[in-house]
């Protein structure tokens, strides 16, 4: 049996990387025995990625958990994309590459590859070595490849699509699709889009559009007032908290649209637009990182420019003057997942990854 030793973030807090490291955790404990090092930062924050000296301490302190390699056979990483992302995983990966462990980086998103074109100097010759080290990555879509292949043979990149936990859409009841319920479920940062969706229902209610809409996600603190501030300003829209389990199930199964229009530059395939698509929602968000992979303007709902309220608006008006369209995308979008995006599919994949050539 493979020793396989997790490190990277797990819930709490929920994001799609701790999500996803849960589930692989789930799955491979069924093969093999499992440990992990949790690199969840317990701080909420709109700066993702930047440095700070809590963050320095928290993760120096997990450096005493190295011993852990020496005992496993696989390391599976998901580190951050920035410099400081990586930076922070330097004894890990020596370590591992020194002992000519199995070492496995799983990028969740689309800005690896731009921070090492950023990069000068030393800092970037250093960022190049430690993810040089891996023997193997996995990206989200064929179009996140680049992001490794500066570093790590093409060969040895594989795709492996995000997934939705099927507790969200069985059983689900028969939706009504003959109004506008509108979900934005993500993290709440300025970078997800969220002040240009409150400002769309803003207009929305200038043009007397009947629309309800819940906000769902964590917000970073030194936000927290602005947004609640402009949610209590709308009539129709309610800040419902972060969600997980069966009020996750809820939402999704109230809501007929997600709305995501994130210009987040870590983005890679949000697991909450999977999460809508099995829940049969009509989808909008941006044209950006690997969303266009695995949606398609017209067929599962429709893209925005980012940083833009008014064509959120435009797209909403729409949808308003022809909700016969909710109901023909949103049933749509669910066979589309089934086919493509369930837990058993994403399992098949990633167990390909860690015993490919191998028995366990």
């Amino acid at each position: 049996m493979k020793k396989i030793l997790m490190i990277g973030p797990f819930p709490d807090p929920i994001s799609g990387v701790s999500v996803s490291n849960k589930v692989v955790k789930n799955i491979l404990k069924k093969q093999s025995e499992v440990s992990i090092i949790n690199t969840s930062f317990p701080i909420f924050s709109d700066s993702i990625g930047s440095f700070s000296f809590k963050k320095l301490f928290f993760f120096l302190k997990l450096n005493v958990f190295c011993y852990k390699v020496f005992k496993s056979d696989i390391i599976y990483t998901t580190p951050g994309q920035t410099f400081f992302g990586i930076l922070k995983y330097t004894t890990f990966i020596l370590l591992a590459s020194l002992l000519k462990k199995e070492l496995i980086i799983h990028v969740h998103g689309n800005y690896l590859g731009l921070q090492y074109k950023q990069l000068k100097g030393f800092k970037k010759k250093l960022f190049k070595f430690l993810i040089s080290k891996f023997t193997k990555g996995i990206v989200l879509s064929s179009s996140l490849k680049s992001n490794l292949l500066p570093f790590i043979d093409e060969s040895k990149i594989t795709v492996v699509h995000n997934f939705a936990e099927e507790y969200l859409y069985q059983n689900m009841h028969e939706k009504s699709f003959d109004s506008i319920k509108i979900v934005f479920l993500s993290n709440l940062m300025e970078e997800k889009g969220i002040f240009n969706l409150l400002e769309a229902l803003k207009q929305l209610e200038a043009e007397n559009i009947q629309y309800e809409a819940k906000i769902a996600g964590n917000i970073d603190g030194s936000l927290e007032y602005k947004i609640l501030s402009k949610i209590n300003e709308l009539k129709n829209t309610q800040y419902v908290g972060i969600v997980s389990g069966e009020d996750k199930k809820q939402l999704l199964q109230w809501s007929t649209i997600f709305i995501l229009p994130t210009f987040y530059k870590m983005e890679g395939q949000p697991i909450s637009i999977l999460e809508a698509l099995a829940t049969e929602n009509l989808i909008i968000t941006t044209n950006f990182a690997g969303i266009p992979d695995i949606l398609k303007e017209g067929i599962n709902g429709f893209f925005v420019d980012a940083e833009n309220s008014n064509d959120i608006v435009m797209r909403l008006l729409e949808i308003d003057k022809n909700k016969s369209i909710i109901k023909q995308i949103a049933t749509n979008n669910k066979n589309y997942f089934l086919d493509n995006f369930t837990v058993y599919k994403f399992s098949e994949e990633i167990l390909k990854v860690f015993y490919a050539n191998s028995t366990t």
